[in-house]
């Protein structure tokens, strides 16, 4: 059993009778005495990839729905649809842009650490890793001298992600991205 004060981004619950994981949540307190602090949550429905959002009241339990986790690896994109393999079954499955939703800005060439989740041994989706290395394929000028405090600008990478990125970064770079909330974590060691 999972409470909600265990939520997290990837847990997967059966809410409903239907088996979603946990794609955002925010927490809410309200002001009124007496009233449960609310779950803000979007999940997505593993079965047919549908987001939906839904308010939860704090304290309520939930099955945790039985996953299985695989190794898998990116192949390739056709514009439309994403490709990706089983490395323990090397069978392949693919996803749609909608299906992989903001995740896709986060799937480069080369791309490892990734997983294929499964339930009943189908794939339902791809957990990706905490961080991914990405190209700056464009940003603005460094100006020295403009300001005493470091200010962080926007990089767009190759994959299409836009970052806040340190003065510093230039076109060409590689940069190590948060996957949960497209943070700037260093420059990528080659």
């Amino acid at each position: 059993m999972i409470e909600t004060n265990q939520f997290k981004k990837g847990v997967c619950i059966v809410y409903k009778g239907e088996p979603v994981g946990i794609v955002d949540f925010s927490v809410s307190t309200p002001t009124a005495r007496g009233g449960n602090t609310i779950y803000k949550t979007k999940m997505r429905h593993l079965r047919t990839g549908q987001l939906l959002n839904e308010s939860i009241r704090s304290g309520e339990k939930f099955d945790e729905v039985d996953v299985e986790r695989h190794k898998a690896s990116y192949l390739y994109n056709d514009g439309s649809n994403w490709y990706f393999m089983d490395d323990e079954t090397f069978e392949q499955f693919e996803f749609t842009k909608d299906a992989l939703g903001s995740d896709v800005d986060h799937v480069p060439d080369g791309i490892e650490g990734l997983q294929a989740v499964l339930i009943d041994g189908h794939v339902v989706g791809i957990e990706l890793p905490l961080s991914v290395i990405l190209t700056v394929a464009e940003c603005d000028p460094t100006i020295k001298g403009a300001t005493a405090q470091a200010q962080l600008k926007p990089a767009t990478c190759d994959t299409g992600l836009v970052v806040q990125v340190p003065p510093y970064i230039e076109p060409g770079e590689r940069i190590k991205v948060d996957t949960r909330d497209n943070r700037f974590l260093e420059r990528a060691k080659d």
